[in-house]
């Protein structure tokens, strides 16, 4: 798909290209993604399997460089994935396999858990409620400012992956609701949505097709979303998914499984360079991706950015 909308009577013809994040540290020849960052960007979180159960992983920023991750305190013993921290830092939400009881058999699929910041790390984890772990591939969540919840369900009928939102009201989740994102005969992943609500990103691609999905941001329209806008071919190349935003609210981090093109012309300290990455991490592995949303974010602020609006099945508040 074109990497050009317009906006302005103008497009946007070069689009800013993805940098791999802390390559050789987090972005390693182990395979790493879905990043969420606490709100001063010093800590980050991420999913990390080496074998065969996934691990939620931890790493700090001191002076400049990133630590060595470790596991997280409530993670290592069951499958745990992609997290995704409050806009606040106060609590993180995360899929896992572990059983729905203590001493249960662990799920086939995923439901949400929820831990919280406490003075000295985190709480135990607490299985959210039935109004969101409706049924047993729950995944992908992302986290509003006011509290709701946005994540990714398989449906029944077809079997494919939507996204779903959950409202926060008088300390309840409510029901979850389908968003109206893409047409039929489409499916969507890995929503990660402005603390605002006022766009969300997410990868989505055609139902039975070989080809990767493609990232697409969807501004907020009303009581629904606007068309969503394909991010283009410098970021579709990367075969993007595992969306988040960071804590500026304007960085995307995704997961991809490749680099990006060079460019040219090079020097030899580029030639060094690719010597130095090419020791610690793996092309062929999956990385996070980091990637600035300004000129989305500014053309469609500058109110010529020509949009429709699918009905929606779940008004934003």
């Amino acid at each position: 798909m074109a990497s050009l909308f317009m906006a302005c009577g103008a497009a946007i013809a070069a689009p800013p290209q993805p940098h791999v994040f802390a390559p050789g540290v987090v972005s390693s020849a182990a395979g790493v993604d879905c990043a969420t960052f606490t709100p001063d960007g010093k800590t980050v979180f991420f999913h990390q399997q080496p074998w065969s159960i996934g691990m939620i992983m931890v790493s700090h920023e001191v002076d400049g460089h990133w630590s060595t991750p470790a596991i997280a305190s409530f993670s290592g013993i069951w499958n745990d994935h992609d997290p995704a921290l409050s806009p606040d830092g106060s609590f993180m939400v995360f899929p896992s396999n572990r059983p729905d009881a203590p001493g249960g058999a662990p799920l086939h699929g995923g439901h949400l858990w929820r831990v919280n910041r406490t003075s000295d790390g985190w709480s135990a984890p607490v299985r959210l409620p039935d109004t969101i772990n409706f049924g047993t591939y729950i995944f992908a969540p992302s986290i509003a400012a006011n509290g709701d919840l946005y994540f990714q369900s398989r449906d029944n009928p077809s079997h494919q992956f939507h996204l779903y939102r959950s409202t926060w009201r008088g300390g309840h989740y409510q029901k979850s609701v389908r968003l109206q994102l893409m047409p039929d005969g489409m499916h969507e992943l890995d929503p990660a949505v402005a603390p605002d609500h006022s766009f969300i990103v997410f990868d989505a691609g055609r139902d039975g097709s070989d080809e990767p999905d493609h990232l697409y941001i969807a501004f907020r329209e009303g009581d629904g979303w606007g068309r969503a806008i394909d991010l283009g071919d410098a970021i579709d190349a990367c075969q993007p998914w595992g969306a988040h935003l960071g804590p500026d609210g304007v960085t995307l981090y995704f997961t991809g499984s490749r680099t990006t093109q060079a460019s040219w012309p090079r020097s030899r300290a580029d030639a060094e360079r690719d010597l130095a990455r090419a020791r610690t991490w793996d092309n062929g592995v999956d990385h996070i991706y980091g990637v600035s949303l300004k000129p989305w974010l500014q053309a469609h602020r500058s109110a010529a950015v020509v949009t429709t609006t699918y009905p929606s099945a779940g008004a934003l508040p």
